[in-house]
């Protein structure tokens, strides 16, 4: 069992330069945006060291140098040694005047999802209404998906409170990007709820989105739905998944999403994006195989979304707690982060996540 607990007096320290170490436990990205964010949330100036030193590309890429610039603008913050590449850099928190309205361009087909998400918790407490395009990635390896986020972890946060929306006005797919991610954030009012679900229960549908872009002669589209609909039969469950041929995006692409609905009102997802020499069926394949792997683990939470509801979870008032698949260095990323910035105490033990929430508010 694990404990993450800074218990000491935020505001004391408040001044400080916090220095953080993106080496420790994921060494990711993961470490930037939520450090970012967090900094913001708390006015806690900090310097990030060894930026994904662990990656085969160390350094900020240009979607992380996005995020940081994007948190920047939300708070008319100042930066230093924020460009690509950079092992190194500085945040200093201004005060929190933000607009209405804002265009985040990535430039690549960095993660979109990850933007988004790295920025609602600051434009949530912000006091305005805010919208934002956001331009690069949405569908790629090694980061969540759009229907992930719309469909699995936005409406997890709607129930504890925040009032967001996304829409998908175009797909982006590796290596062009050019998708475009619109997300609206209402201001949080009162409190947020804490997310309990400590029970899995018994499958009652299976659902799904087999997207497919400039491939409708392949039809592609239909065999990812085809393929991972076998793999489920074969366990006894059905699946009824949407076909969708698009045309919009730059480029062609491909991404399936599976959607499991539990007896306790828990909702588990996998997907994964086409790529270069991967086969439809393989894509197919593989997505039922991940959701089937979380729903035997007795999960209440997917793979996916286990690390990304700890800074959500750690802002509410009151104790989170769900159970994950599998204990991961992301999950241990944000349980250290949301610790060192907020006081927050997490306890990992085995599958399980608990989370003391601080009850956050910006008065």
């Amino acid at each position: 069992m694990q404990r993450f607990d800074y218990p000491e007096s935020l505001r004391s320290r408040a001044m400080e330069v916090l220095e953080i170490d993106g080496s420790r436990y994921s060494g990711s990205g993961t470490i930037v945006r939520q450090a970012v964010a967090l900094a913001a949330l708390t006015n806690r100036p900090i310097r990030v060291v060894n930026v994904r030193v662990k990656r085969p590309n160390p350094g900020l890429r240009p979607q992380h140098v996005q995020v940081i610039e994007a948190i920047r603008q939300l708070v008319d913050g100042r930066t230093e040694g924020v460009q690509q590449g950079s092992g190194e850099f500085v945040f200093w928190p201004g005060q929190l005047q933000p607009r209405r309205r804002y265009v985040w361009d990535i430039g690549s087909a960095g993660s979109t999802v990850l933007l988004a998400l790295a920025v609602l918790p600051v434009a949530a407490f912000s006091g305005v209404p805010l919208r934002a395009e956001i331009r690069g990635g949405l569908f790629q390896d090694f980061a969540p998906s759009f229907f992930h986020l719309r469909d699995v972890v936005l409406p997890v946060l709607r129930r504890m409170g925040f009032q967001v929306s996304v829409h998908m006005v175009r797909p982006g797919y590796v290596p062009q990007g050019g998708g475009i991610l619109e997300l609206e954030v209402e201001p949080v009012v009162g409190p947020l709820q804490p997310v309990r679900l400590e029970r899995a229960g018994t499958v009652q549908s299976i659902t799904g989105i087999a997207l497919a872009s400039h491939l409708r002669e392949r039809s592609v589209a239909r065999r990812m739905a085809q393929a991972a609909q076998r793999v489920l039969e074969r366990r006894g469950l059905k699946a009824r998944i949407e076909l969708v041929d698009d045309e919009r995006a730059v480029q062609p692409g491909a991404a399936l999403a599976l959607f499991a609905d539990l007896e306790s009102g828990a909702r588990l997802g996998a997907d994964w994006a086409g790529a270069k020499g991967r086969s439809a069926e393989a894509i197919g394949e593989r997505v039922a195989k991940d959701l089937l792997e979380d729903l035997d683990s007795g999960a209440t939470v997917d793979r996916h979304a286990a690390d990304q509801l700890i800074p959500f979870a750690a802002l509410a008032s009151g104790t989170s707690c769900y159970r994950v698949p599998k204990l991961t260095d992301h999950i241990q990323s944000n349980a250290w982060l949301v610790s060192k910035f907020l006081g927050a105490k997490v306890i990992l033990d085995d599958a399980w996540v608990s989370v003391e929430g601080v009850g956050f508010s910006r008065s």
